[in-house]
């Protein structure tokens, strides 16, 4: 038993473990984005699907004997691919959509050992099943769930903050080669061994009238439906909370934590879901997860709408895999079983990660998710007494009724709605209050990158985190004179460019194609400058290191203000990267204003290991202007000494402890406010 059980917990730790280790280390090659990590969930559960496949294939088809060969021929050839690390060659060359190339990098990086160990624990399943005829072998999917938690908790806590990433690539494959040792022991003590039985009672007893024999269309159907549903539901609840409520570092790991929590309670076998206790809440919290919706964050602090989501996702998946559990069938059939869970999860994360995107404005696909459940809902519990049905309608007609409040709410006062893989934009214009003017405005989820007033005496104003007395206008202020050459990372509404003189060179790395296009199609300040604008479409750290020098005498690094940074720009091969570009005496503004972090001094350490100064600006806005914090490194302290920043500049205090970050190593957690 013990072997079984180790490969079983062993594959689920490790399945769960390389998606953060190699998701990390890919994520600086297409632009930090989050949307990486949502193509790297689809792949991952796209290979889990083939290696559920592959096992129902296995248990059905081929002897025991032979699946031990097989088995353990291709667990032999898929050393090979250790240690693990991805290929520096699918390092992305232009903009286009990367979704296809991340795919692809992952395939050939960590294809093989993905697939199987995906495969084990149905297969490992099976053959307990056979060595054991009597056991419950339905914990042993408890214990796969409770490895893949301890995992997924694990990895930010634990190994993230201490370990570097080669070292955990090392300890990776070294444990999956131990694991390879376990999973061969488990297929050959399977083979002698009894036949599986494919007769006996109902294992769950929720769905009257099946028998556990050949499952039924209606029974596969639930599988699927069931699956899907947990999945959009997970990911549409984590893209919410991090784009529209609060881009917490780490929150998308409380509802992945919470989904695990509810397959483990409902398979562990000693009964934790119980319709009659689950059923309503459940039709309560469809509603009030629609009714939080349309608040979008304005009426919810974040410290209730996180719980809220968090309760309320978690009575869902306990519902929905509650459920599923019920119908689960005898041990003949568990890898069919397994499979059509896993090919529900496939088409809900396609759905939510690629599809959604694809063909929705913004994030249409949560009041979908929402109304479709309670339909679901409705469906099941068609046979309990009539003020359950009752309620259930009640429970669809509240949550399309709140959902349709949302869509509206999405588009009041809004121009413009557009979505790639990069993320949600919205245009609005509305009246400024306190200014006589409309406003308009570029949003990215719940955060502005940019504003500008309609007022003809105030178009050319720089406002928000550009206002005349923020870190970085000082910082061009005291460029006097000759023209000067600007490059700026993240593009926003523009609004820097309002600053370019004539003969000067403004350069905009920009990522998201969309940005570029709504910079200047609903804003003037590009239009309007006297600098010369320039475009590099593309990741902006690779589209430097892929330029010549560009001697800059400001370098503008604009990626930090929304909460959720792009890690990657602000590591110390990164600054090596900007310095590279930076005429003597020349500067890089960092815009580090972030309610949840304090990246000061991670900048202050980065630029005191390169030998240069760092001073912080902080500006708490004018009527026209944004509260903003500008991190100043530069050789130059003369600079410092300029009557446009002498004033205004602060010392930076280092936390004792805190490292120098890196591209192996940096951790969001020690530099939490």
């Amino acid at each position: 038993m013990p072997v079984y059980a180790a490969a079983v917990f062993l594959s689920a730790f490790l399945l769960f473990q390389v998606q953060p280790i190699i998701a990390r280390q890919i994520l600086p090659w297409f632009g930090g984005t989050a949307a990486v990590w949502a193509i790297c969930m689809v792949f991952f559960q796209f290979g889990l699907l083939g290696g559920y496949a592959y096992a129902d294939w296995m248990a059905r088809r081929v002897a025991p004997r032979k699946q031990a060969l097989i088995h353990g021929a291709l667990l032999l050839l898929s050393l090979a691919f250790l240690p693990l690390a991805p290929n520096p060659a699918f390092k992305p060359a232009g903009a286009d959509d990367p979704g296809a190339a991340i795919v692809l990098l992952l395939l050939v990086s960590i294809g093989l050992p993905y697939f199987l160990l995906s495969a084990t624990s149905p297969l490992a399943q099976v053959w307990f099943a056979r060595r054991f005829p009597q056991a419950q072998v339905y914990r042993l999917f408890a214990l796969s769930n409770t490895a893949s938690l301890l995992a997924l908790v694990s990895y930010p806590f634990v190994i993230e903050p201490w370990v570097s990433s080669r070292v955990q690539s090392l300890a990776w494959s070294t444990g999956y080669a131990f694991f390879a040792l376990f999973c061969i022991a488990a297929a050959r003590m399977a083979t002698p061994a009894s036949p599986l039985s494919v007769d006996g009672p109902h294992p769950g007893g929720l769905h009257e009238g099946w028998q556990s024999g050949q499952p039924a269309g209606e029974q596969y159907a639930l599988w699927l439906g069931l699956s899907a549903l947990g999945t959009v539901m997970l990911l549409a609840v984590t893209n919410h909370m991090t784009q529209n409520i609060a881009s917490i570092p780490f929150l998308w790991l409380l509802p992945l934590t919470l989904y695990l929590l509810t397959f483990i309670l409902s398979f562990e076998g000693r009964g934790w879901y119980r319709r009659k206790v689950f059923v309503l809440p459940f039709l309560v919290a469809m509603p009030a997860m629609a009714w939080a919706l349309q608040t979008h964050g304005a009426l919810l602090p974040v410290t209730q709408a996180v719980p809220l989501y968090a309760a309320t996702l978690f009575v869902a998946c306990m519902f929905f895999h509650g459920e599923l559990a019920g119908l689960k069938p005898a041990a003949a059939r568990l890898t069919r079983f397994y499979f059509m869970i896993s090919l529900g999860g496939a088409i809900g994360g396609l759905f939510v990660g690629l599809l959604a995107p694809r063909i929705f404005p913004t994030y249409y696909e949560f009041p979908l998710a929402i109304v479709v459940a309670g339909l679901v809902a409705a469906y099941l519990v068609r046979r309990l007494p009539k003020p359950v049905l009752l309620a259930a309608f009640v429970s669809i007609g509240a949550s399309a009724y709140y959902g349709h409040a949302y869509l509206e709410m999405l588009n009041e006062n809004t121009r413009i709605m557009a979505r790639s893989f990069f993320g949600a934009l919205r245009v609005t214009e509305k009246d400024a209050g306190d200014v006589d003017s409309r406003v308009r405005r570029l949003i990215h989820g719940v955060i502005m990158h940019g504003e500008q007033y309609l007022d003809p005496a105030l178009l050319a104003e720089p406002t928000s985190y550009y206002a005349r007395t923020s870190g970085i206008a000082r910082a061009l202020a005291a460029f006097e004179g000759a023209p000067r050459r600007i490059g700026v990372i993240g593009l926003g509404a523009g609004t820097l460019a309002a600053y370019g003189r004539e003969g000067d060179v403004v350069r905009f790395y920009e990522i998201d194609p969309h940005v570029i296009d709504i910079a200047q199609r609903e804003f003037t300040y590009i239009r309007d400058s006297a600098a010369r604008i320039e475009f590099a479409l593309g990741d902006a750290r690779l589209s430097l290191e892929r330029d010549a020098p560009q001697a800059l005498d400001v370098l503008a690094v604009d990626a930090f203000s929304s909460d959720a940074i792009p890690v990657h720009l602000i590591t110390r091969e990164a600054l090596q990267v900007y310095l590279r570009h930076i005429k003597p005496g020349g500067v890089v503004a960092f815009h580090v204003t972030n309610r949840y972090l304090r990246l000061a001094p991670v900048v202050k350490l980065l630029a005191d290991a390169e030998g240069w100064e760092a001073r912080v600006v902080e500006d708490d806005g004018e009527k026209l202007g944004s509260s903003s914090d500008w991190v100043l490194v530069t050789k130059n302290k003369a600079l410092f000494e300029d009557p446009h920043l002498k004033s205004v500049l602060t010392a930076i205090e280092t936390p004792p402890g805190l490292p120098v970050w890196t591209d192996d190593f940096n951790n969001l957690f020690r530099v939490l406010k």
